[in-house]
């Protein structure tokens, strides 16, 4: 385990109050009947009533605008977690204008994937545990219901606690349908079955604080000089993703590279690697056998770069978190057990 001290952070109840904020980019603003389907689909599912701050639907919010907001909701009492609507990617822009002291004193769930990885990255160094994954425009207000993993990790992260073991829900979506289409309130975007998760290292069972995120916004975190001291990541379990970008597996293969030049990768136990997007909304689809392919690519030279780096640690490929749904929430500062035998992963979400 990480030597890294954590604060303990108190579950909501039904009937409390909830923050959703955009402190990346405002998606509510594009599609408001998706936004308030999610909201809608919170409270019935949760029993949280969601609370809006003034830069959740606006487009083009300042810096110290949405960090006054993300401030504000961890300062008040009477939110009990904070949800982000969607990532983006000025997120870094906003880190040093949020009170970090405030956040400190105030612990309580954070929600958030992709650009978020920035306020895990403040949350984790401040030693508040946060959640990676959850989406109000992604996972909660498009289609015709909310996947069974997502919710179950979900409430697990707002109310419940608890041991969850991750599977595999068999299927898998790059994205969506449109958020200006009306189909986005009732259909799922294109779903293919999911390939069977891959696993390297060593045959053994380790157990660590998680670490990590969208690695194309690490990238920036190592830039702007905010990364945890490599060593308070001893032993960590490490969360990796990619982005709707679908950047190449040499693009991947340069981030983890980096990753075991600065040290990282020797001293984590395990690595998690999300299943990645490979196709986008803008671009046209590529065919099934160039799609795992391409998630091939992906897979093959992440594990290579991990073994040149740590031979030992247990690496698991494929797991369906971040930029994918169905999507698995997962603790981040929390604590995830690896079992490179039995090849299981289990999250603790207490």
């Amino acid at each position: 385990m990480t030597s890294q001290p954590f604060l303990k952070v108190p579950k909501a109840r039904p009937g409390d109050r909830v923050a959703v904020l955009s402190p990346a980019f405002a998606a509510p603003a594009v599609s408001e009947a998706v936004h308030e389907q999610a909201l809608k689909r919170l409270t019935e599912l949760t029993g949280l009533i969601p609370v809006e701050y003034p830069t959740t639907r606006l487009l083009g919010a300042s810096a110290q605008a949405r960090a006054d907001d993300l401030t504000a909701a961890f300062a008040d009492p009477t939110i009990r977690a904070v949800l982000a609507t969607l990532g983006g990617d000025d997120q870094i822009t906003v880190i040093p204008h949020i009170d970090s002291t405030v956040l400190a004193a105030n612990p309580k769930p954070f929600l958030g994937y992709s650009d978020n990885s920035n306020v895990h990255n403040l949350l984790w160094n401040l030693g508040v545990p946060s959640f990676y994954g959850g989406s109000t425009q992604v996972h909660l207000g498009p289609g015709p219901h909310l996947d069974e993993i997502h919710l179950i990790s979900l409430r697990a992260a707002l109310l419940d606690g608890g041991v969850l073991e991750l599977t595999d829900p068999g299927e898998s979506e790059d994205f969506g349908v449109p958020w200006d289409n009306p189909r986005a309130l009732n259909e799922f975007g294109v779903r293919e079955p999911s390939e069977p998760w891959t696993w390297a290292g060593s045959e053994i069972i380790v157990e660590g604080r998680t670490w990590g995120g969208r690695i194309e916004v690490i990238d920036q975190i190592a830039l702007a000089d905010r990364m945890p001291p490599t060593e308070s990541l001893r032993g960590a379990i490490l969360l990796l993703e990619t982005s709707e970008e679908a950047p190449s597996a040499d693009k991947v293969k340069r981030w983890v590279r980096g990753l075991g030049e600065r040290g990282v990768l020797e001293v984590v136990a395990g690595v998690i690697v999300a299943r990645p997007p490979v196709s986008t909304m803008h671009s046209p689809l590529p065919g099934a056998d160039e799609r795992a392919q391409l998630r091939a690519a992906q897979r093959d030279t992440v594990i290579e770069q991990i073994a040149r780096y740590n031979s030992a640690a247990v690496v698991c490929v494929g797991v369906p978190f971040g930029h994918t749904r169905p999507q698995w929430i997962l603790p981040h500062g929390g604590t995830i057990t690896m079992d490179g035998r039995t090849r299981t992963i289990a999250a603790d979400y207490t």
